[in-house]
């Protein structure tokens, strides 16, 4: 068993721990952080009982999700974002709780089930808090630090939460590690083992980048300004777009080169590009229009709609040459407390900052696919926009659409809200790891950066800077196979779930026998759950 550690150098450790887990993801992109941390949360977790691993658990929550959230509160202030930082440091109480007592329960019985606790309880602590309250917030999960990993090509075969399965399960090695080398120093050599397979395996088995090639564009097209005020002067922002996809035409005008294979097949603007209403404001639409006309070929808009009254809606636009009616797609997944509110007069006493919302955006209810005719023959373009690209399921749904397989995906975004902050590029990481999950090419696309071309193994080209005026022209390859992941679904996370719920049954149950099956004179006078 592990030495005795003090509680008070535990609650340092989890601390430790916390910070290491901030390094494994963007802007410091030390990936290999994050298994050494899960590891060391579970060394101080072990067999503490479930109060005491509650408590080392949001230390090491807040010692994550403050700083990884920073973004959060840049222009709104610290209290949404320690509010925000708290909310997700709970599921890390509730995790390492379950730990501490499964662990406390199961160590002399079955230690190797013991161990199995670990990888299993952080795939269910982050599948908790990536579908509640509200929708869920899934970002920082384990899965999305490790972009340039070796490991985040197991995504092609068990999805974003299989990634995070594996980055724990090499945790769950280097605890056992460190607890069975107190009792035999060559314990270590299977961990060891392991963690050179884990990391092999997946490193040896990148995505299949083969395929036809289309030729997107993308315009980064920048604001006035950072901040909340990012789209005080809208027309600006949106005759920055307009100035940008007419750079793109005459370039196109120029000749490509060999840079591209195929003639230019779309265009693609970002999230909040016209936050004047092209279909209600003449003269915008007019300047949309003019872009389309200059390009010759669609274009993909992002837009706030004045509707549906009183409500708004963040929507896609593809606009075509020639005119006529766009085609949309609205946001499925709205941001609570960022484009709705709710229960508002309730969370008004907390923070006027609610009010910044003044009118709420609407949920829609379909799924986006654009029809796009190329030279080399028809593609579908699947928009999603800003946060949609982290929740799971709303990205698998989009990529098996019916009779949509030939696709590539699209991340519009908007990032000016978060100034010269980690977001964007955490952003980012997720789309890559998107791309290995689903096998298809990604034009992500920002208002004020990064954005960038990511391949269906997560490579990138063309990636941009922050808040910089930039137009991308580059070659996506065009994939029509699901993966394993796609076909699978979320039944890998779920499977995960029942097993813990499965073993926190057992250790339960396994408890009362034990008290009824001893006489009284051997039973403890306090509960072992401490």
């Amino acid at each position: 068993m592990p030495p005795r550690i003090p509680y008070a150098v535990r609650a340092l450790l989890a601390v430790a721990a916390g910070l290491l887990l901030w390094l494994a993801f963007p802007d410091h992109n030390l990936w290999w952080l994050a298994p050494i941390a899960v590891g060391l949360l579970g060394v101080v977790t072990y067999d503490v009982g479930g109060r005491r691993g509650f408590g080392l658990g949001m230390l090491a929550g807040w010692a994550f999700f403050v700083p990884v959230l920073s973004w959060s509160g840049i222009y709104v202030g610290k209290v949404p974002w320690f509010a925000l930082a708290t909310l997700e440091a709970l599921y890390f109480g509730a995790m390492c709780a379950v730990v501490g007592y499964l662990t406390q329960r199961w160590r002399h019985k079955r230690p190797r089930t013991a161990y199995l606790v670990v990888p299993l309880a952080w795939v269910a602590q982050e599948f908790a808090r990536s579908n509640t309250p509200f929708g869920g917030f899934p970002w920082a999960r384990l899965a999305f630090s490790q972009a340039d990993s070796p490991l985040r090509n197991v995504a092609q075969w068990l999805g974003a939460p299989g990634v995070s399965f594996a980055v724990a399960f090499i945790g769950m090695l280097l605890l056992m590690a460190c607890v069975e080398s107190q009792l035999n120093r060559l314990a270590i050599l299977p961990s060891a083992v392991g963690i050179a397979v884990l990391l092999a395996l997946p490193a040896a088995s990148t995505p299949s980048t083969e395929g036809r090639q289309v030729t997107v564009a993308m315009v980064q097209g920048n604001v006035p300004r950072p901040g909340l005020e990012f789209n005080a002067e809208r027309r600006m922002v949106l005759d920055n777009h307009v100035r940008g996809t007419e750079a793109i035409a005459a370039r196109v005008e120029e000749g490509l080169g060999e840079r591209v294979l195929e003639p230019l097949s779309l265009v693609v603007w970002p999230e909040n590009s016209s936050d004047i209403d092209p279909l209600r404001n003449a003269d915008a639409g007019a300047q949309v229009q003019r872009a389309v006309s200059s390009v010759g070929v669609p274009v993909i808009v992002g837009a706030v709609l004045q509707e549906p009254d009183p409500n708004i809606s963040n929507a896609s636009l593809l606009y075509r040459p020639g005119g006529g009616e766009p085609e949309r797609y609205v946001k499925n997944h709205p941001v609570p407390f960022a484009e709705y509110i709710p229960y508002r007069d309730f969370f008004r006493n907390f923070s006027d900052k609610v009010d910044l919302v003044t009118r709420d955006f609407a949920k829609g209810t379909e799924l986006g696919a654009f029809r796009i005719d190329a030279p080399s023959g028809a593609y579908w373009a699947l928009p999603t926009i800003c946060f949609e690209v982290a929740y799971d399921g709303l990205m698998r749904e989009s990529v098996t659409q019916p009779g949509k397989e030939a696709s590539v995906l699209l991340v519009q975004t908007n990032n000016a809200t978060f100034g010269f902050t980690a977001e964007s590029e955490q952003q980012f990481a997720i789309s890559r790891i998107r791309a290995i999950e689903h096998g298809r090419s990604i034009a992500h696309v920002s208002t004020v950066g990064v954005s960038g071309f990511i391949a269906p193994d997560g490579s990138v080209t063309g990636k941009t800077g922050l808040f910089t005026a930039e137009q991308g022209i580059g070659s996506l390859t065009i994939r029509t196979d699901r993966t394993v992941s796609d076909w699978l679904g979320p039944w890998p996370e779920r499977l995960a779930v029942v097993a813990l719920i499965a073993l926190l049954i057992g250790a339960v149950a396994g408890g009362r026998l034990d008290r009824v099956d001893r006489p009284v004179s051997a039973r403890p006078t306090k509960d072992i759950l401490d």
